[in-house]
């Protein structure tokens, strides 16, 4: 219960404190003195609420110690210390309180009743001033951007390639953590925003309770969450900025994190966005917890499945099916180049699905004259062929042009004859583009769930992972991001006929 405290009405000190304050700061000395003998002050517990949401309360209240919070449906909105000033919309409007107060530790609060504020008490000229610095007030809180962004609970980060099914991660993650009232936010574009700065205009702010998003969606950069769980792409990313790789981005990253006081950091993505948390995490305090989900079509995420790996080969399967049907109308050969930088999971799981005649990988041996001598007297044949295929020797050699161009040339090289009309097709990104399927969205929530739950129990650095249905954690330091595939499969992608097409790997495969 909240206690009046006796204080001095004479103290210089508390004449000082209030100037400090925009809406006292500039009335004259009398009418500050006259403003003194009106207030009172008051203590509150920790926890205690000075005035619940939906209240009627005429008064200003100005922080003198401690720390309140303004809560919206249950959910901290802001963060006052000594010298901030709240209640005023209900001061000015004579209207029920939008939202809760509550001390957050030990708090003592200076209140100024309504009656004060008449022409009888002060100076006209003082009241013109005071009702300006309110009115200023009011559009700020109405406005929200600034308090909202204030303090950030748990932040996402995406970065890189875009793959099916980071919206739907996003969504999850805010869908747990609000069930425990904590908060999720998103850096609008990558690592990018997180060098540029904070507030509106670079963070994002996710509510997944529609009646909390109803009371908040006139501020700048907040999204109702619940419609991103199917939607198609990745709305908070941005293309892989490789200005990230230069320190001083990092350190200017790192700088604006901590001055938004931020308890959680949660990379989504790829081997690129792993890459460029772990750096970021060398700059940030050790008890600021951090995690990482993976996000990436091609699953080069070793230990785990990877969100977008189903939806990516289910689409990817599909083309290569419209590849074999228009190969075997017109008698051709085509060689498809598909995702696959490191490990190859995607391309050769679309081939195995479809039922294409060989997968090309990073990693492995291929006996090229085996491949013409099994081609020269098909009648229809697609290949697919990883866009990591052979990478580094094509780029030591300044080759241009695709994966799949570059097979087809060392096929030339073999001396290919073949009654097949040749045709390369490039990488098709549209793949990225795809509606997350029902695998991805499962384990999109499963991650999700895994994630608040490290979050709760004060973990940090580790990545939920799910792996043969099973889910467990790994430690960010564990993480290999160069996924391979089993030998055995890649084998079984051979439907040319000769076995010894594939001679060996040039890599250990696991």
């Amino acid at each position: 219960m909240a206690q009046e405290l006796e204080f001095s009405q004479d103290d210089p000190q508390l004449k000082i404190f209030l100037r400090q304050s925009r809406i006292f700061k500039d009335i004259c000395e009398d009418d500050l003195s006259t403003i003194i003998s009106f207030i009172k002050k008051y203590e509150y517990e920790e926890g205690e609420v000075v005035f619940s949401q939906g209240g009627l309360d005429a008064t200003i209240y100005i922080v003198a110690t401690g720390r309140c919070a303004i809560e919206k449906s249950g959910r901290c909105i802001n963060i006052l210390n000594a010298g901030d000033i709240f209640g005023e919309v209900s001061m000015l409007g004579q209207q029920p309180h939008l939202a809760t107060a509550r001390a957050l530790k030990s708090t003592t609060l200076y209140f100024l009743p309504a009656d004060l504020l008449i022409e009888e008490n002060i100076s006209a000229q003082s009241l013109v001033k005071i009702y300006k610095e309110l009115g200023s007030l009011v559009t700020s809180y109405i406005r929200g951007e600034d308090a909202l962004y204030q303090e950030i609970d748990v932040l996402m980060i995406q970065d890189g390639g875009c793959s099916p099914g980071y919206n739907s991660v996003t969504s999850f993650v805010v869908q747990f953590l609000e069930h425990y009232q904590r908060s999720a936010f998103v850096a609008a574009t990558g690592f990018k925003s997180l060098v540029e700065g904070g507030g509106a205009s670079n963070l994002r702010c996710l509510i997944y309770n529609e009646k909390l998003y109803k009371q908040l969606e006139h501020i700048p950069g907040v999204i109702h969450a619940p419609v991103l769980r199917e939607e198609r792409g990745a709305r908070f990313r941005c293309e892989r900025y490789e200005g990230f790789r230069l320190l001083e981005n990092q350190q200017k990253a790192a700088k604006n994190i901590l001055q938004h006081k931020t308890r959680v950091i949660v990379g989504i993505g790829g081997n690129g966005t792993l890459e460029g948390l772990k750096a970021l995490s060398k700059l940030l305090p050790r008890d600021l917890q951090m995690f990482f989900l993976p996000a990436t079509i091609d699953s080069d995420i070793y230990g785990t499945e990877c969100i977008g790996q189903h939806a990516g080969v289910e689409m990817g399967a599909e083309k290569v099916r419209c590849y074999m049907a228009d190969a075997r109308t017109h008698k051709r050969c085509y060689i498809i180049e598909m995702m696959g930088a490191r490990g190859g999971h995607h391309a050769l799981h679309s081939c195995l699905g479809a039922g294409a005649h060989l997968a090309v990988l990073p990693g492995f041996k291929y006996d090229i004259k085996k491949i013409t001598d099994a081609l020269k007297d098909r009648d229809y044949t697609v290949i697919v062929v990883a866009e990591g295929y052979k990478r580094d020797q094509r780029k030591s050699n300044n080759i241009s042009g695709s994966a799949a161009e570059f097979f087809y040339q060392e096929l030339l090289e073999e001396g290919l004859q073949t009654k097949q009309r040749v045709i390369c097709e490039e990488f098709s990104r549209d793949i990225r583009g795809a509606s997350p399927n029902n695998m991805d969205i499962t384990l999109a929530q499963r991650l999700a769930r895994n994630l608040t739950n490290l979050i709760l129990q004060g973990k940090t650095y580790l990545m939920p992972a799910v792996l043969s249905g099973k889910e467990y954690a790994l430690h960010l330091d564990e993480i290999q991001t160069d996924n391979s595939v089993s030998e055995e499969l890649v084998v079984l992608a051979n439907r040319l006929g000769d076995p010894g097409c594939i001679t060996t790997n040039d890599e250990t495969v696991n």
